[in-house]
């Protein structure tokens, strides 16, 4: 998403960004003491920080029909969820409120997404919530798809399951805003008409990746939703946070707000 304005392929006279990287529980965390202008978040996080940004209606990972996975080393039923010890990514990620809406009741086991699978296999937890590249390679590695939660999602409500969004602090002048939007969406944009390009850039952040496997999940989460979010993700984002208010996993409603 980032590749045009971190390799200056797109630049403007007005802004200019510069990129920090970490993990999306990080980068929600930070967001509600507003601590960047422009940042990636969870939409689960954007009712906590919603005081603090607007959603930018470039830049969302949406699961259409797919989604984050819980994974085990046994074959399980969906029902055998309840009252485990599930790792999670983070309290604040979609993927958490996801598994909650679906399943209440579990416990819930706080691990740095990328050492999940490790504490499935050494069996510290009895299944996990995965949210990165090991939603294609689980079998592969001896794991057992419990549920995929954008499948769940889309059964049980029609819609696309809205994960992760790029936010916009308020307190930034209508001027800069329009700016920032226009250089996301141009940078998404680029990426999509140079993918291999894009994806070579890419490739320096990711986790011992192959190619292939690299192209495949990039394309499942960025697509013509996050050039430009349109009206069914923020149905679909309104549906997930209501439905967390009702099930007491969110405090407060929140009306989702996006800026272009």
């Amino acid at each position: 998403m980032f590749y045009a304005l971190a390799t200056r392929k797109i630049r403007s006279n007005l802004v200019e960004f510069t990129h920090k990287l970490d993990d999306i529980q990080s980068l929600n965390q930070k967001a509600r003491a507003g601590e960047y202008e422009l940042t990636a978040i969870s939409y689960h996080a954007y009712p906590y920080v919603a005081d603090k940004y607007r959603l930018m209606a470039a830049g969302s990972s949406i699961g259409d029909n797919y989604g984050p996975m819980v994974v085990a080393t046994k074959p399980m039923a969906v029902e055998d969820l309840k009252g485990k010890r599930i790792a999670i990514p983070g309290r604040m990620t979609t993927s958490y409120l996801a598994l909650r809406l679906m399943q209440p009741d579990f416990e819930a086991v706080d691990t740095p997404f990328d050492k999940i699978m490790d504490a499935v296999r050494d069996n510290k937890v009895d299944a996990g919530l995965i949210i990165h590249e090991a939603q294609l390679t689980y079998g592969k590695s001896g794991f057992h798809n419990v549920v995929d939660l954008g499948k769940w999602f889309h059964t049980a409500y029609g819609l696309p399951l809205p994960l992760g969004a790029n936010a916009l602090r308020r307190d930034l002048s209508p001027e800069v805003s329009t700016e920032c939007c226009r250089l996301m969406r141009e940078s998404i944009q680029y990426a999509l008409d140079h993918r291999e390009e894009a994806l070579n850039y890419a490739m320096q952040f990711a986790r011992d990746m192959e190619p292939a496997l690299a192209e495949k999940f990039v394309g499942m989460y960025v697509n013509h939703y996050t050039v430009d979010c349109g009206e069914l993700v923020p149905k679909a984002a309104q549906k997930l946070l209501d439905l967390g208010h009702e099930a007491g996993l969110i405090p407060h409603r929140v009306q989702v707000e996006f800026v272009r």
